[in-house]
């Protein structure tokens, strides 16, 4: 009897041992057929293996614009989001004229998109000015990708009534145009990426080149627009090609305690070599360029990890 008791009051014990839960943290990406859901995985299992206390997931979205309002409303915890969208939601212009959103905060800036218009081979379609009277694929609704049309259209004396504009996801945008339902689409997203991977191994596709004077009149219209290269190869079939680019930010609220802003950053710039592994684009994620080419301030945990590691920090990146 009185080993029975012991035993019963052994397994009670266990039973009532209390199991501490981690803290849960939501990455707000992208499209499965783009960039950010693959790095924000990667940031995931970063944070997931070496921050003890909390495990994090990475959620697919509508990307830049609705990840702003994500971590705004609390919604999100971290976000991957296009440079301009993010300065346009803390200064309240643009897409969030009165709206501004003060309370978000750069982690990091990770790469910098680029701005890839893609047609199939034998539509005649070779410039900007092809585009007019096409049905055209924008991006999603609420994308950067969004953003960055009406930017680069605008600047060029183009809106989407000289277009029949519809907006389709990066896999919905692959798919209509093997399918013959659109005659174009934008990406801004990272290269390579999976969609035009994947439709380039079916099609033969052209890569839009921007002229000089376009590029130019989009980038005094966006000073945040960088000409950069599409290196030849990394689409079958495709050459060297001019592009905009525009830098990716990892913001977070100022909400977030900085102990834990500044284990997030830690975490992925030492272990950075394990988000590489995800995708190529994360070659481009270093303390350098984030310095370069983040638009808002810095969270102060952040902050704190770079001024450990010796880092001069700009004054427009200090809260």
């Amino acid at each position: 009897m009185k080993l029975f008791k012991a035993l019963a009051a052994s397994t009670l014990l266990v039973v009532a041992t209390p199991v501490f839960a981690q803290e849960q943290l939501s990455i707000a990406t992208g499209g499965t057929g783009g960039v950010y859901f693959p790095m924000g995985g990667g940031l995931a299992e970063i944070i997931n293996g070496k921050i003890d206390g909390y495990s994090a997931t990475a959620e697919v979205t509508g990307a830049s614009v609705e990840n702003m309002g994500l971590v705004a409303t609390g919604d999100a915890d971290l976000a991957i989001a296009l440079a301009d969208t993010v300065q346009q939601g803390y200064t309240g212009t643009g897409r969030f004229e009165g709206n501004a959103l003060p309370m978000v905060r750069g982690l990091a800036s990770l790469y910098a998109n680029m701005i890839q218009i893609v047609a199939l081979e034998g539509s005649g379609i070779t410039t900007l000015e092809d585009l007019r009277g096409k049905r055209v694929s924008v991006g999603a609704p609420g994308s950067g990708t969004e953003v960055n049309v009406a930017a680069i259209l605008n600047a060029n004396g183009m809106t989407y009534d000289d277009i029949e504009e519809q907006r389709l996801n990066f896999n919905e945008t692959a798919d209509a145009l093997a399918n013959g339902d659109i005659d174009a689409g934008f990406w801004s997203v990272g290269a390579p990426t999976s969609s035009i991977l994947n439709l380039a191994t079916t099609n033969s596709i052209v890569m839009i080149e921007l002229s000089d004077a376009e590029i130019a009149a989009a980038r005094a219209a966006d000073p945040i627009f960088a000409q950069t290269t599409l290196d030849a190869g990394i689409y079958d079939g495709v050459g060297a090609t001019t592009v905009l680019g525009v830098p990716n930010v990892l913001v977070v609220s100022s909400e977030m305690s900085d102990d834990l802003a500044y284990a997030i950053t830690s975490a992925m710039f030492e272990n950075i070599e394990d988000l590489r592994a995800v995708h190529p684009a994360a070659n481009q994620t270093t303390v350098e360029f984030t310095l370069a080419a983040t638009p808002i301030p810095l969270h102060p945990g952040a902050i704190r990890y770079f001024e450990e590691i010796g880092a001069s920090i700009p004054d427009a990146l200090r809260p």
